[in-house]
C-alpha cells in the first residue's frame, strides 16, 4: 500500500498528461478456454500463438517492478504451465500481490498451484461462479460447471490461511435471475468463509470480441449498457442487499466495492456519470495479451505494439502508443471493475472519495 501511495503526488501534480511506468500489470495468458459463456466469446477465438515461457521470461525482465499482477484468461489453467508462469510472475516482477481469476473447472490444478506457488507474495483466487447450480451451467455453457466450482471451492477455502492466499467468488449479473441468485450464493457461500464479489456484466467487449482490432468504448460519459434486461426494482433489490453484506468486508476490499458499485448505481438508477476517474490504460495500467500484443484497453483492442517483437523501452516510447494515448485521454470513460479500480486507484479518486464523500 505505501507504494502505491506514493505515486499519489506526482500524478496530482501533472495531471492527466504525464506518462509514467506501469504499476499494474493485467496479463491475458491464453483466450482458450473450456467453457462456454453465453456472456462471453473468448472460447471461440484462436489462441495458438502464446507466448511461451522463455518469451514470458525476456519480456518481464524488460518490465518495472509491479504493485500488482493479474492473470487471466479465457481460462488461465488451460496452460499446464500456470505455474511456471507466477513463479516468473514473482520473480522478475516483484509484485505486491498476485492475482488470479479462474472458471474452476480444473479443481486438481488449482488445488496444485496453490499448493507449490511461491508463497513470498499473497495470492488472491477469483472463481467465476454465476449462480446457483443449474443457473451457473446454463451461463457456463456446461452441465458440470456447478459440480467442477463446488469440488474447488470445498478443496480451497479451509486452506487459505495455511497456503497464504484470499479465495473469493465473481458472480457476473447477466440477468434480472441474477438478483435472486446473488442472496441463494451468498447464502451458500457463508458457511465456507468466502465472498461473494458481484460485478454486472454489460453488453459487449473489445477484449473477447471476435474481431481482432475494434474499439467498443462509450461515446459519452455516464453510458453503461448491460447484458441482460433489468427492471429499476431488481437493481435496487441487488444493489441494497449487496451494500448491506459490504460492512463484513475487509476494509480494503469493502471500498474498492462501494466506488465501484456507485457507479454502477449512478448509471443505471440515476443521471450521473460519477464517478469518472481519469483513465490510466497505456500508462499506469498495462495489459498484454497472449501473443504479446499491447492493446489500448478492455473495450479498445488496437494494438500499440507486440513485446514479442520489440522491446518494451521501445513500445512504451513509439508514435503507435501515443496515438492511442491521445484516445485515452478524450474517453469519456467506461465502467468495467478492471479498468475502473486501476484508475480510481492511481488517480487518488479512490482515496479522495473515500476521506472526503461530501466534496465530490
Amino acid at each position: 500500500m505505501k507504494r502505491i501511495l506514493s505515486y499519489f503526488p506526482t500524478f496530482w501534480r501533472n495531471q492527466r498528461r504525464q506518462v509514467n511506468m506501469p504499476r499494474f500489470l493485467t496479463y491475458t495468458v491464453t483466450f482458450s478456454c473450456n467453457a462456454r459463456c453465453i456472456m462471453c466469446d473468448s472460447w471461440r477465438k484462436p489462441s495458438p500463438n502464446d507466448l511461451s515461457l522463455q518469451e514470458i521470461e525476456n519480456i518481464f525482465d524488460q518490465l518495472p517492478r509491479m504493485d500488482a499482477v493479474r492473470l487471466t484468461g479465457g481460462e488461465p489453467f488451460v496452460r499446464k504451465d500456470m505455474l511456471e508462469i507466477a513463479h516468473l510472475t514473482q520473480e522478475k516482477l516483484r509484485p505486491l500481490i498476485l492475482h488470479v481469476t479462474t472458471n474452476g473447472f480444473l479443481t486438481d490444478r488449482i488445488v496444485q498451484f496453490c499448493e507449490e506457488r511461491n508463497r513470498d507474495v499473497p495470492l488472491s483466487v477469483l472463481v467465476s461462479v454465476d449462480g446457483m447450480k443449474d443457473k451457473h451451467n446454463t451461463v457456463r455453457g456446461h452441465d458440470k460447471a456447478w459440480d467442477f466450482i463446488v469440488k474447488t471451492l470445498e478443496s480451497l477455502a479451509p486452506r487459505q490461511k495455511a497456503l497464504r492466499m484470499s479465495l473469493a467468488v465473481n458472480q457476473t449479473i447477466v440477468d434480472a435471475e441474477g438478483v435472486e441468485h446473488y442472496k441463494r450464493l451468498r447464502d451458500f457461500l457463508k458457511p465456507l468463509g468466502i465472498r461473494n464479489n458481484v460485478v454486472m456484466a454489460y453488453d459487449v467487449s473489445a477484449t473477447y470480441n471476435l474481431e481482432e482490432e475494434i474499439a467498443v468504448a462509450p461515446t459519452q460519459i455516464g453510458e453503461f449498457a448491460t447484458f441482460g434486461e433489468f427492471t429499476e426494482e431488481h437493481l435496487k433489490e441487488l444493489f441494497d442487499e449487496i451494500d448491506k453484506d459490504l460492512g463484513s468486508y475487509p476494509l480494503m476490499e469493502r471500498v474498492a466495492k462501494r466506488y465501484y458499485l456507485l457507479g454502477i448505481r449512478n448509471r443505471l438508477l440515476g443521471d450521473k456519470g460519477s464517478p469518472n476517474p481519469k483513465c490510466v490504460a497505456l500508462n499506469s495500467h498495462l495489459r498484454i495479451f497472449p501473443d504479446g500484443r499491447v492493446p489500448t484497453c478492455q473495450f479498445n483492442t488496437s494494438s500499440v505494439g507486440n513485446l514479442r517483437e520489440q522491446n518494451f523501452s521501445e513500445l512504451w516510447a513509439n508514435d503507435k502508443i501515443q496515438k492511442q494515448r491521445e484516445w485515452v485521454y478524450k474517453c469519456p470513460g467506461c465502467w468495467a471493475e478492471c479498468e475502473v479500480l486501476p484508475s480510481a486507484i492511481y488517480t487518488g479518486d479512490l482515496l479522495k472519495r473515500t476521506l472526503f464523500p461530501n466534496r465530490v
